[in-house]
């Protein structure tokens, strides 16, 4: 506990010159040292109540602490600190290079990835071997550090320690701003030539020493350039400038000028080190691929126009060691329904969630023999205009893109990679288990997916839905035109009635199965509103809709025919209508005894697929 408690009293006495004050340099938004928010070191049981720190401890708990001339020896005593180490002592190590901005993780008192990670950064940037291990002579250095390095796209308080030092020395005219940009970098370069370092512009450990101590040579005129050029005009404390104009998009095997001004830029930012060559190759990929990992941008290794302007216009740019940008939602998630041999694609919400439907489509999946693999997978974005199936006779098939490893969504099959050799019975199995685990859409749908769904979207292969007769019937196929194999045109869907819940629609006969029409479609929107019905809205009533009308009549008391008439309608419309939740019944009418839905979602409203 003696040992530990030193820990503390050096890192809590350490901690005072970073966070201010013109002696000392601060911190950088640090490198990565693990994902922040992922839960790498989850904190461990009561670990967080258990240890307070010693500024919180009293006066008489301080008083007992060894003075400081005993600090060193007793931290070069310590344990070495390695993977897999736990207790207090690698709670105040997590502690101190969290302040140091090193370690971004949970304060878990666990030695893991994001501990180890931290002390090899802080290894290198001190000199020591990038070990991982937190030796006696690592900790020693870690709770005596004074600076951290900063490096163009820091910001903060100690980028503002570093703008008023540089100032002080004549280096630096700008606008004290707190950001870390071509101002102050071209300020950093011009100490480090001054003072007989490699001229960087990063401000490493070396050159924050050097720019903090007592003989720190101050600039005179004859050093070098006019500082005016350094003037500030833009509001984020830089000097303004033109943004740069994006031309074309650049990707693996392209070449040329624009790439080596995306390396050279690239290796400006910290992103890059390979050679400026105008060739766009592995490495180059890699970098592009971080920049948009960290800004929040779709991965794909490709410089369109939204990342070129982030790499060379964004001044708010996420720097590598930063806290990245969270990636915002994949546009569409994909449901497989197995039960209805249905394939529906959602897009976002209000509430940024995967629930309003765009497109509803019949498919084949895999037969019982040869299932779909149920589960939700990840697409990572590869595609193809044709594909083959060796193993299945040389079969074929347009616009293929992977699910996973085993199977993928693609067209109805041909015979030959010949657009008038499609196989009509592949075509008339729609909405049938057909295929070895692949899920078979309609010509046209499979190019909608290959055109609209990219890598990051999620696809669900569901076999617990259940059967929703309405929403079969609505997705009938069309047929086939005669000697060409292409589907007859559908007339294009009659527009979403009105649907008020409070006024119930005016009747002059009895709506039963079989029946059609906007009052069918207010019926139902109400049911689901309810929560009776969770079928599809479309206007037509059969057995999912009798069964949910079964379920309200009996919830009010009359009669459970399944057949509605004006006083139905207007029961449903009363705004004292209970929404009892219901048990759900089979498509033959008889109740479901082994599920009873617990909060039952409401369909949405049909949609123009």
């Amino acid at each position: 506990m003696k040992r530990l408690m030193c820990v503390f009293l050096a890192m809590s006495l350490m901690l005072l010159p970073l966070t201010g004050g013109s002696e000392t340099a601060g911190v950088d938004e640090g490198p990565v040292t693990g994902s922040p928010g992922t839960g790498e070191e989850a904190p461990a049981e009561g670990l967080g109540e258990s240890v307070p720190l010693p500024e919180e401890s009293g006066e008489d708990a301080q008083a007992d602490l060894p003075d400081e001339s005993d600090l060193e020896e007793e931290i070069i005593d310590g344990r070495t600190l390695q993977y897999g180490d736990e207790g207090e002592d690698v709670m105040a190590l997590q502690t101190r290079l969290k302040d140091l901005k090193y370690y971004t993780g949970n304060l878990s008192g666990r030695y893991r990835e994001g501990t180890r990670d931290a002390v090899k950064t802080f290894q290198g940037d001190y000199g020591l071997d990038k070990t991982g291990i937190a030796d006696p002579e690592t900790q020693a250095l870690i709770y005596a550090a004074k600076y951290r390095p900063l490096r163009y796209g820091a910001s903060g308080e100690e980028v503002k320690a570093l703008q008023n030092r540089l100032t002080e020395l004549g280096y630096y005219s700008g606008k004290v701003t707190g950001n870390y940009r071509e101002n102050t970098q071209k300020s950093v370069r011009a100490f480090q030539e001054t003072a007989g370092l490699t001229a960087t512009g990063a401000a490493d450990i070396q050159t924050l020493q050097l720019l903090y101590g007592s003989g720190a040579a101050a600039r005179t005129p004859e050093d070098g350039e006019d500082l005016s050029a350094y003037l500030v005009t833009g509001e984020d404390g830089e000097a303004a400038k033109e943004n740069t104009a994006f031309a074309k998009t650049l990707k693996s095997g392209s070449s040329g000028a624009a790439v080596k001004q995306l390396q050279a830029r690239m290796t400006e930012l910290g992103y890059y080190e390979g050679p400026v060559s105008g060739n766009f190759a592995k490495q180059t990929l890699r970098a592009v691929k971080a920049i948009q990992g960290q800004n929040g941008l779709r991965v794909t290794g490709k410089v369109d126009e939204a990342t070129w302007n982030v790499i060379f216009n964004d001044p708010g740019i996420v720097m590598p060691d930063a806290t990245p940008r969270p990636t915002p939602p994949p546009k569409y998630a994909i449901t497989v329904d197995v039960t209805n041999q249905v394939t529906t694609v959602y897009a976002l919400d209000e509430n940024g969630s995967h629930t309003v439907p765009v497109r509803r489509m019949l498919c084949s999946t895999g037969t019982k023999a040869n299932p779909s693999d149920v589960g939700d997978w990840v697409l990572n974005g590869r595609h193809a205009t044709w594909c083959v199936f060796p193993t299945w006779g040389n079969s074929y098939a347009r616009y293929w893109t992977r699910i996973n490893e085993n199977i993928a969504f693609h067209s109805v099959i041909y015979t030959a990679v010949d657009l008038n050799a499609m196989k009509t019975s592949s075509y008339k199995m729609l909405g049938n288990r057909a295929s070895h685990g692949c899920i078979r859409l309609t010509v046209a749908d499979a190019k909608w997916v290959y055109e609209n769904i990219g890598a990051g979207t999620v696809v669900s292969i569901r076999e617990d839905l259940p059967a929703d007769p309405e929403l079969r019937d609505a997705l009938k196929l069309p047929p086939l035109q005669k000697g060409t194999s292409v589907p007859v045109e559908t007339p294009q869907p009659t527009p979403e009635p009105a649907y008020d819940p409070t006024a119930a629609p005016q009747v002059s006969r009895r709506l039963q199965k079989g029946s059609e029409g906007p009052e069918v479609y207010w019926m139902q929107r109400r049911l689901a509103d309810l929560g009776f019905y969770t079928g599809y809205v479309g206007g037509k009533m059969l057995n999912g809709t009798v069964n949910a009308l079964k379920q309200f009549q009996r919830s009010i008391g009359v009669y459970a025919g399944g057949v509605a008439d004006q006083k139905t309608l207007n029961a449903l419309a009363a705004p004292e209508v209970a929404t009892e939740t219901p048990v759900p019944e089979s498509a033959d009418g008889a109740p479901d005894e082994t599920e009873i839905l617990v909060e039952p979602t409401p369909t949405p409203a049909p949609e123009n697929v």
